[in-house]
């Protein structure tokens, strides 16, 4: 059996709104990329959303209606995906690393603590996996030291943190449709504020500083005319993911169940292993985007990547979440070797693989996973 890393859940409903975006004569961003910001904003509580190209440029953006540059630093965690720290270079200002929690995979609060500087000017928080991080520490902290909260939920459409959506916690949340997520669209992603100001100048720097209805220029009743009011980016969203991105939110919290049920079924087969060590995250907590298992080195007689080999060799398709930021060469040229640094970090990602995990999974597949998981744990236990 073959069993890829992923699987994008695309039904008729999504092809036809993605061929009715097409026949409508708007393929790039147009009416239903507003429509789109409308509906996300009720979805998730929050007055202003602007639909952008990925959850980069919203992190970008982000960033930049916080003044965030040169001479300023921002802490992000050392576990996640290169575009949260890459995001802080482009403004000119500094990343710091921070480690993470063994648990959760989250970015450890007590960390920020020794981290913090009078350079720091804001926290990013990246809720891994779609598990939140620990936001009123977080908030707090925060608002000790007159930082900004950007929160990187692009793991975590839905994900709660006492009863409130994650992303909807600090100054400004952004999420990714890219397609793997629980929302996907291909490419694309969401900014989301409660500041009027900051979304209408993130909706400004999304198409190179144009003023708001720029788009509409070429709609019946628009004009040639327009304004450039900053230097800005090309970071809007199409009508084509837009009118998908509206097809999936009417799904996401079924997607979401789908997901958490297979990761129950994972947990429930592991829990008793001592050789595994399965994610445990409270029911319906997490929009479970990843399930990272972790192995227990001392368990086996084999490596991390020995397993990931394993499985494969069971035709089971695997990734690694996340090579640590300090492991990649342009932040060791930076700032120098600085493993020894991130214990946490280092534990997590010698152990860490992460699973087939998506809403069209078998009853026949996940159960193949587990097999494989097992028999393979048991071949090579000490």
């Amino acid at each position: 059996m073959n069993i890829p890393f992923h699987v994008p859940y695309i039904d008729d409903s999504d092809l036809e709104a993605a061929v009715s975006a097409i026949k409508s004569g708007w393929t790039t961003m147009g009416p239903k990329t507003i429509e789109f910001e409308e509906r996300f904003a009720q979805y998730t509580g929050m007055p202003f959303s602007v639909a952008v190209s990925s959850c980069t440029a919203a992190l970008h953006l982000a960033l930049k209606v916080c003044n965030i540059g040169p001479g300023d630093e921002v802490i992000v965690p050392v576990n996640t995906f290169v575009a949260t720290a890459e995001v802080v270079c482009y403004c000119g200002a500094t990343p710091v690393f921070a480690d993470i929690d063994r648990d959760s995979h989250c970015i450890s609060v007590d960390s920020l603590y020794r981290l913090l500087s009078p350079k720091t000017r804001a926290i990013i928080p990246v809720h891994f996996a779609g598990t939140p991080c620990e936001m009123d520490a977080i908030d707090d902290i925060a608002r000790q030291h007159n930082l900004y909260v950007i929160e990187d939920a692009a793991h975590a459409l839905p994900s709660w943190y006492k009863n409130r959506l994650a992303g909807t916690i600090g100054h400004v949340g952004c999420y990714s449709f890219y397609a793997t997520k629980t929302l996907a669209t291909g490419e694309g992603g969401m900014l989301v504020t409660r500041n009027e100001e900051w979304a209408r100048r993130a909706g400004r720097l999304r198409l190179h500083g144009m003023n708001r209805d720029a788009w509409r220029r070429y709609d019946r009743g628009g004009s040639w005319q327009y304004d450039i009011e900053e230097m800005g980016y090309k970071y809007n969203m199409t009508d084509i993911a837009a009118a998908m991105g509206l097809s999936q939110l009417k799904k996401v919290e079924m997607l979401q169940k789908k997901r958490e049920a297979i990761a129950q079924r994972y947990n429930d087969a592991f829990s008793e292993n001592d050789a595994l060590i399965p994610y445990v995250v409270n029911k319906g907590d997490s929009s479970w985007h990843l399930y990272p298992l972790k192995i227990n080195l001392e368990a086996l007689t084999i490596s991390r990547d020995e397993f990931i080999v394993k499985l494969e060799e069971c035709g089971i398709k695997t990734s690694v979440h996340f090579i640590p930021l300090y492991r990649f060469s342009y932040f060791v040229k930076r700032y120098g070797n600085q493993e020894a640094m991130f214990t946490d970090s280092e534990w997590v990602f010698t152990r860490e693989i992460s699973l087939p995990i998506f809403p069209s999974m078998t009853d026949e597949q996940i159960d193949y996973v587990i097999e494989c998981v097992l028999s393979i744990a048991k071949q090579f236990k000490r």
